[in-house]
């Protein structure tokens, strides 16, 4: 799958303000300068789309982009488009804010995560150049309790030594195995190298087709 278009359509402080839930819904979220919207922008092809800023916690809002992504072609005739949203959301492991302003966020995202209708996939990126976070794993163990569908995405995978990188990734899969009896897909990205970049936007057409398909 490709992305031919990717246009950013509104930004939500509720869930019921996004838009109509009209199609399948992909979003992203991790820890502060966990590098998200390097990663959307890689995905989507534009630099531009999702604000990167050296200051964690920029994301504040359910932030909508609408995708037209096309599989190619099959044999002779032409697939034809496919539209479905992105969501850059906010991230947990919230920056320096009030404790009022934090726990509105996570209410938001509770209510997002559980209650939007049409959401697929959830991809948490997790920064592949530490070792297991706490916070991160606690996160996961929430989704476990909501019964929230998601992938792991490793981020910043070329700002380390590969054998560290590899070794973050292992320990952090060996920490789940401690409470999870089957670990979620995971993917290893680099915003900077495009590494991961296909994989994952194979892993949503080939969901879009399922969900195409019931």
């Amino acid at each position: 799958m490709r992305i031919k278009k990717a246009t950013y359509i509104i930004s939500s402080p509720d869930f019921e303000k996004c838009p109509a839930p009209d199609r399948p819904e992909y979003a992203f979220i991790g820890r502060s300068n966990v590098g998200k919207s390097s990663l959307i922008n890689m995905l989507c092809n534009n630099d531009k789309l999702a604000k990167t800023s050296g200051s964690p916690g920029k994301t504040q809002l359910l932030n909508h982009f609408e995708i037209v992504s096309n599989s190619g072609e099959e044999g002779k005739k032409i697939v034809a488009d496919k539209k479905w949203y992105l969501v850059d959301l906010p991230g947990y492991g919230f920056a320096k804010v009030s404790i009022r302003s934090r726990r509105k966020w996570e209410q938001m995202i509770e209510n997002y995560l559980r209650k939007r209708e049409n959401l697929s996939h959830l991809f948490v990126l997790i920064d592949a150049r530490h070792s297991p976070q706490k916070i991160d794993l606690e996160f996961l163990e929430n989704l476990k309790l909501w019964n929230i569908s998601f992938s792991l995405a490793f981020t910043k995978s070329d700002k380390e030594n590969q054998r560290i990188v590899s070794k973050n990734v292992k320990d952090f899969l060996n920490a789940m195995k401690e409470t999870w009896q089957f670990l979620p897909r995971h993917f290893v990205t680099s915003a900077v190298k495009k590494s991961g970049k296909q994989k994952i936007l194979d892993f949503i057409g080939e969901t879009n087709e399922e969900l195409e398909g019931k």
